[in-house]
């Protein structure tokens, strides 16, 4: 048995039956250790070695909880809500209700989209926005799986089809590695190439909307305690300089970390949380963040290990002895060993140095064009972004969704996001490699 196989299994299995995500990880990737032929020692050794490949985004996201529940502290949140409610109780509550959740939805959808392109901050937004938001979309009784979904899309799409911030990074991994494998690709070909793939995502977009569109009942939920009306203007100002400074910062120095820092120390020189109080608020912040970091360490060794067993690129070979000439057959098997190399690994950009060396020469030999070449190593490497548990682009929605503990990470946002973007993007790949 092919150990990728085995250690993404139990990791998935065990999370669906809700053993905690960290220890899921952990176990799978012992599973898959010894399946690969690692001894006990040496998976251990190797799993432990991982750990500090994401150690910064670990300390990004605690410093970025700290933030978030210090502008909470300022009272912006609760001006927006009240903003908002005013607006539905003005509107009367059956048409009220619509607009806001229409504004809301799309909103975070288009900040999402800009996350990846425009404003290359990825999934820092998401600490800050979200937990935010969260008792207005309690009144509003939204449905927390569809905000996963759009989130989701937000950060996965744009950077598949369009070469501008992270998606230039990730057209120039796939280009670099295409080339090196024997095919002469161009940067101007790929997003024609994963135009396809895409199309997929907004139909998995679109149909999460509609799935997940009736309302849903949330207990009520507050970051910080902070009463009606008590914030006052210069405190909403300073929050407002904040957020737009850990922005600028962030992607100046291309930092999570320092991003945020630069926001709680505007925030603590404005006077706009109280000094006394900043302490505890970071601490609660980090600690609302937390189980996401934990998450991150575990996802990094695991992968580790899963290229320790070198069955990554046995399970790439042994699909190819089963192909025979037929390209149907191989381009739906190309898609799936995706799936299942980044959903153990976590991302795509990871996961395309690993298949493009052995799926580019198979695909030349079954006479797969350049374009549908292009086609199926990009979407087999970004199969997997959406639905694993390891992946930022799932655990940066649950991170924000599920600071009140009302959002389980696998069955709101994993189960939710493989169901409407995998499967189609492997409907929609196949059909790429096909027609291209």
């Amino acid at each position: 048995m092919n150990a990728v196989v085995i250690a993404v299994l139990v990791m998935l299995i065990l999370s669906l039956l809700r053993v905690n995500v960290v220890l899921a990880l952990i176990l799978g990737s012992l599973v898959g250790g010894l399946t690969g032929g690692l001894s006990l020692h040496k998976t251990i050794e190797v799993f432990s070695g991982g750990l500090g490949g994401s150690a910064e985004v670990a300390l990004s996201y605690a410093l970025l909880g700290g933030f978030a529940v210090c502008i909470s502290k300022t009272g912006l949140p609760n001006l927006m809500v009240e903003k908002v409610l005013g607006f539905v109780k003005n509107n009367g509550a059956s048409k009220g209700k619509m607009y806001p959740k229409a504004i809301i939805t799309v909103a975070i959808l288009v900040m999402a989209c800009l996350s990846q392109n425009v404003i290359p901050i990825h999934i820092a937004f998401i600490p800050i926005l979200i937990p935010s938001l969260l008792t207005l979309m309690n009144e509003l009784r939204i449905d927390r799986r569809m905000i996963a979904s759009v989130l989701t899309f937000g950060l996965t799409a744009p950077y598949i089809l369009l070469p501008v911030g992270f998606g230039k990074i990730f057209h120039e991994i796939l280009a670099t590695n295409m080339i090196d494998s024997g095919l002469n690709v161009k940067l101007n070909q790929i997003p024609v190439a994963m135009l396809i793939p895409t199309a997929g995502l907004v139909l998995g977009l679109i149909v999460s909307i509609f799935t997940y569109r009736k309302e849903r009942n949330y207990r009520s939920f507050q970051l910080v305690e902070t009463e009606k009306g008590q914030y006052t203007k210069v405190g909403i100002l300073f929050s407002l300089i904040a957020i737009v400074a850990a922005l600028i910062v962030q992607i100046a120095t291309d930092s999570m970390i320092f991003g945020a820092l630069t926001g709680i120390i505007i925030l603590y020189l404005s006077g706009a949380i109280k000094w006394g109080e900043a302490d505890e608020l970071l601490t609660n912040g980090m600690k609302m963040m937390a189980f996401i970091g934990f998450v991150m360490l575990s996802a990094f060794g695991f992968a580790d290990v899963l290229k320790a067993t070198g069955d990554v690129e046995s399970l790439v070979k042994q699909s190819a002895d089963l192909i025979g000439g037929n390209q149907s057959l191989a381009a739906l098997l190309m898609l799936i060993v995706g799936l299942l190399v980044t959903m153990g690994i976590g991302s795509s950009f990871s996961t395309i140095p690993i298949i493009a060396t052995i799926f580019v020469p198979l695909a030349l030999e079954l006479g797969f064009s350049p374009m549908a070449t292009i086609s199926l190593v990009g979407t087999a490497a970004a199969l997997g972004d959406a639905g694993s548990p390891a992946s930022d682009s799932t655990l940066g929605p649950t991170a924000g969704l599920n600071v009140d503990g009302q959002h389980n990470h696998i069955w709101d946002t994993c189960v939710p996001t493989f169901l409407h973007y995998n499967i189609p993007l492997i409907l929609f790949g196949w059909i790429a490699a096909m027609i291209l």
